[in-house]
């Protein structure tokens, strides 16, 4: 619960600030005007932590510029078309923007911007209510003409104006509301809810770099379920990510399967808790996240309905991982989150098959050296599937799997798994063989590394029977 007057000493403190103090001054003696705003006022009042300090003032871009300079020791060009300069001010980064609003012209995919000369017509064409408040400086004046306060208190999210207005000023505030709503775990103004489900599909206008951005912000959160439920149930994610709601699949009366779209949120939850227990200083694992939202994505294509009740996916991992490649080219992932992301869903049953009886060592080599690097997202993505409310299952599955990742620390202590490459190079290979580079050396390699990974470490002088022993059947 938001506590008000904690909040206005929070807020007092961050006017303390060396930066802070640094920056009013040097702009009130320019007789320009200049606020705290956005999100740290809001932070502020949370008694959240403020990574950023945004700025906003009436001076223009090349005045921003010549007040800053003297009392910073870099300065750097944001966007000056979008009225942005960034300088560093007593060690820290800062962003000053003149007075704006952003729209578009429904066409094209970028916004237009339009400078603004009050503090309190900027803050009405910001997104919502809870970002739309200003600390003046250097007096200290909090001004919030949209409610900002009341909606707080509320835990609500609603846009300053008419949400259809804001809306179309920049369809991307669609996805900012599902996001800020994780964050902050506030709940959705009806009316704001109402309106995305309305004005979707001017989501289309919107580039998928900034829509893929808006996405990776809402994964970064602790708890994005909320959020992803917005989109889902609003209709905007069928926009840029149609294969999650894909997943909500109608139950025949006659054939019972898990629901599939709340296993998904189940494992993505699941998920964030043991990345966070694996490794609690670390940033927001996005690929593992991604994956564990779009694991089963592959099963509304591979479903069948078998005689007798059944319901089967076979091959949904592989269907699933092709998917998920299409749709984040599509949305301009980079190329190692998208390998990352399909390998994961790819892999993510290979384990189930060990639970249902012991694997070979060789299994287990052939499990690590498949998993790559990925190993350790696997572990989790893995454990995280297991949904079942069937608690004697649920501990079965769990013991399988501390089994897999014992044996795995045992062999790779034992033979130095990680490496996992055959006894024998190359040059080895064409020499002991008498051969040159081609066919013949991939194919010598690849019978080494079936040894090394069926029977562990042989030594190189077995290695060069067995390879010679394999060369002279072959011939």
């Amino acid at each position: 619960m938001l506590n008000m007057a904690e909040g206005v000493q929070r807020l007092g403190a961050l006017a303390e600030s060396p930066v802070v103090a640094t920056l009013g001054r040097a702009f009130a003696d320019a007789g320009r005007e200049l606020a705290i705003v956005g999100g740290p006022v809001r932070d502020a009042l949370l008694g959240r932590r403020t990574n950023d300090l945004d700025f906003t003032t009436d001076a223009l871009p090349d005045e921003i510029l010549k007040i800053v300079t003297p009392i910073s020791s870099a300065q750097w060009d944001v966007g000056r078309e979008f009225g942005t300069i960034g300088a560093r001010i007593a060690g820290e980064q800062v962003e000053v923007t003149t007075y704006r609003a952003d729209s578009y012209d429904g066409v094209t995919r970028k916004p237009t911007v339009e400078f603004g000369d009050t503090l309190e017509g900027d803050l009405v064409r910001r997104d919502f209510t809870v970002n739309a408040m200003a600390l003046r400086l250097p007096g200290r004046t909090l001004v919030d003409p949209t409610g900002g306060v009341e909606d707080l208190l509320a835990q609500r999210l609603r846009t300053p104006i008419d949400p259809r207005v804001s809306f179309g000023d920049d369809p991307l505030r669609m996805l900012r509301a599902a996001r800020f709503s994780s964050q902050l775990e506030f709940d959705v103004d009806p009316g704001t809810a109402a309106a995305i489900g309305e004005l979707r599909e001017t989501l289309s206008i919107v580039s998928p770099e900034r829509i893929q951005g808006e996405l990776t912000r809402l994964l970064q959160a602790d708890d994005p379920v909320s959020g992803i439920r917005l989109l889902v149930d609003t209709g905007i994610v069928d926009v840029f990510l149609p294969e999650i709601s894909a997943l909500r699949l109608e139950v025949d009366e006659h054939h019972h399967h898990k629901d599939v779209y709340e296993h998904s949120l189940t494992v993505l939850r699941q998920a964030i808790a043991l990345e966070q227990a694996r490794n609690p200083d670390a940033l927001p694992d996005v690929p593992l996240r991604l994956a564990a939202l779009l694991h089963d994505i592959g099963k509304p294509s591979t479903r069948k309905l078998e005689p007798g009740g059944g319901v089967t996916f076979h091959h949904h991992d592989i269907r699933g991982a092709r998917m998920a490649k299409k749709r984040l080219q599509a949305l301009r992932f980079d190329s190692d989150t998208i390998g990352v992301v399909s390998r994961l869903i790819e892999l993510h049953l290979r384990f189930f098959g060990y639970a249902e009886g012991a694997w070979t060592d060789s299994a287990v080599r052939r499990y690590v050296r498949d998993a790559g690097a990925e190993l350790d997202r696997l572990h989790i993505l893995t454990r995280a599937d297991v949904t079942t409310r069937n608690k004697r299952k649920a501990t079965r599955l769990a013991g399988a799997y501390d089994d897999i990742e014992r044996r795995i620390a045992e062999l790779a202590e034992q033979e130095q798994l990680d490496a996992m490459r055959p006894e024998l190079d190359g040059n080895r290979i064409q020499g002991l063989l008498g051969i040159g580079p081609g066919r013949e050396v991939g194919e010598a390699y690849r019978f080494l590394l079936d040894l090394r990974l069926d029977e562990g470490l042989v030594g190189e002088a077995e290695a060069e029977r067995r390879l010679t022993e394999w060369w002279a059947a072959r011939a």
